[in-house]
């Protein structure tokens, strides 16, 4: 009988004999690689080995001053690389361009999804309101569910405060919608949603609440389409909010649930928070508005304008009754910062009271972050 003393030569051989022909026909392992490469100074350097790659390119469309992307350098190692920065705290999205083919970052396992979309994510610390801090952790679920009103599954991710698992209490509800761009992974991987709730919770600044973070495409999407909100809204009454009414402990009545979402997000919540005035206390809209009212996204539908197809219910008194916040915000910068303006201004013509600010910056998720941190404070109050 062998021993294992006796054994372990017949192992090596054969792993040598298994591992040579292989480290022989791909080069070996190569350099060690480490991307991204955040320092404390906010700077960031980004690398990728590409040996037979001619031109490679840094993207990412929040990154600030990237523009059309970075031109990297290949050492004598044949590891390209740029450094950026310093930039400023916050989640941003990136990826290579390695010769025309778009490829996320090989050694990081960090990523966000968007629309149809994979990208590598980088998070360059020092913001007290998103960044991971030493204070208790809500839970985010990725939830499958059956639509009924589009026959098949979909998903949406769901936040839970701390405590909400061993607890028993009933919580009030927030569904956070995202843009035309954007998935339902987003806002909790690049908008880092979780972690500025946790933050706000933990400092008293918010309310414990459960967050709903729904996919709120329904089919393919392509710039200057109309958007199907109609069918979203039918998903997103007949089967979103029964679903969580069903299988988690949040309250169902007016005063204790929000709605807000960003870009298309946003015009999707106008689209269910008012032609649905017995549902949603509080209304948020992150740089957007009605599409088409000045000429923005999506542009002017056929038929009645939106307003004309809300006038009954922005003249009764159902929807005034117990709204709580109507809330606006915008970048200076946005392409439909004029669709803001133009929907604030309409609604006010109804006798709602809007809160509107206009702030710096422009249609990325630098704003949207600090959006909700503003956002977030004033819910269920």
């Amino acid at each position: 009988m062998n021993t294992p003393r006796t054994r372990t030569p017949l192992i090596v051989a054969v792993v040598l004999a298994f591992t040579c022909p292989l480290q022989a026909q791909f080069g070996g392992q190569g350099p060690q690689v480490a991307s991204p490469e955040v320092a404390a100074d906010r700077h960031v350097t980004f690398r990728i080995l590409a040996p037979k790659a001619e031109s490679v390119l840094l993207a990412g469309s929040d990154i600030p001053d990237l523009g059309q992307g970075a031109q990297m350098k290949k050492d004598s190692n044949d590891v390209w690389e740029v450094t950026l920065g310093p930039i400023d705290a916050g989640a941003y999205r990136y990826n290579f361009n390695v010769d025309g083919v778009s490829v996320i970052d090989p050694r990081n396992p960090a990523t966000s999804e968007s629309n149809a979309n994979t990208w590598s994510l980088v998070y360059v610390p020092g913001s007290d309101f998103m960044d991971t801090r030493n204070v208790p952790h809500g839970a985010v679920a990725k939830v499958t569910y059956w639509s009924t009103s589009l026959g098949r599954f979909r998903r949406m991710h769901v936040y839970t405060p701390p405590g909400y698992e061993s607890g028993q209490g009933t919580y009030p509800v927030f569904y956070l919608l995202h843009g035309a761009f954007d998935c339902d992974d987003s806002w909790t991987s690049v908008g880092r949603a979780g972690f500025i709730l946790d933050n706000l919770i933990a400092a008293g600044k918010a309310k414990p609440m459960v967050v709903v973070m729904p996919a709120g495409h329904t089919g393919p999407f392509t710039f200057g389409r109309r958007l199907p909100i109609d069918e979203f809204t039918k998903d997103f009454v007949g089967d979103i909010m029964p679903h969580i009414e069903k299988n988690y402990r949040v309250h169902t009545d007016k005063a204790r649930r929000a709605i807000a979402g960003l870009s298309m997000g946003g015009a999707q919540t106008l689209s269910i928070a008012i032609p649905y005035p017995d549902k949603f206390g509080y209304v948020g809209v992150f740089s957007s508005g009605i599409f088409g009212i000045a000429g923005g996204m999506g542009g002017a539908p056929e038929g009645p304008s939106w307003e004309e197809q809300q006038k009954d219910i922005l003249d009764g008194t159902e929807l005034k009754k117990d709204l709580k916040l109507v809330w606006f915000a915008t970048g200076k910068n946005d392409f439909l910062v004029q669709t803001s303006r133009a929907s604030v201004e309409m609604l006010n013509k109804y006798g709602l009271d809007v809160v509107y600010k206009e702030t710096d910056g422009a249609h990325t998720w630098t704003n949207w972050r600090n959006y909700l941190n503003e956002f977030a404070p004033q819910l269920f109050r």
